[in-house]
């Protein structure tokens, strides 16, 4: 896959915090989804990595940084 490059300047970005405690830095963690033998159909279930970002100071993980299919439920949440 061939990286694209932008001709972005600093000054045109926002800076991205944490919805939990408002820091600005972030590390690369990765979430585990398991996909069952009987879905991959091999003889074993599967671990699938997704690579997101967690902020560095609470480990918090913004929602933005959620692939879409893994996204909360503002709804859900508020109801419970």
């Amino acid at each position: 896959m061939q990286q694209q490059n932008l001709n972005i300047t600093l000054d045109k970005t926002s800076s991205v915090t944490c919805d939990e405690c408002g820091k600005d830095t972030f590390k690369e963690v990765y979430l585990l989804r398991k996909a069952s033998r009987f879905v991959t159909g091999t003889s074993q279930d599967a671990l699938i990595p997704i690579p997101v970002f967690a902020c560095s100071k609470c480990s918090h993980v913004n929602d933005e940084f959620l692939p879409q299919q893994l996204k909360r439920d503002e709804d859900i949440e508020t109801f419970f």
